[in-house]
């Protein structure tokens, strides 16, 4: 029983720990992950520690910079940092 919960701990651990690496290796390490372990292992309260970020309510955001759909340009959030309010949607409306 002890080898169990010390196996699932160590699963567990390595799951927050992939969580917490850029998008693009938490994309190529889980896309060989089996459907099951997404049910056995706490995924979704791992994720919600792992990318809970630093921001707190009142903190300016942080910047970045973005590729216009067309891909003819580059938008900056600080270029309109003092101009006017900017909402940040992000989804699909489709």
């Amino acid at each position: 029983m002890v080898v169990i919960v010390i196996l699932y701990a160590a699963i567990a651990g390595a799951t927050l720990a992939v969580m917490y690496q850029p998008p693009e290796r938490f994309g190529q390490v889980m896309k060989h992950v089996p459907d099951i372990a997404l049910v056995l292992v706490p995924f979704k309260p791992l994720w919600f520690v792992a990318r809970a970020g630093r921001l707190q309510a009142g903190d300016p955001a942080p910047n970045f910079a973005l590729e216009t759909q067309d891909q003819k340009s580059i938008v900056r959030l600080a270029s309109f940092q003092g101009a006017r309010p900017v909402v940040l949607v992000f989804g699909s409306y489709t």
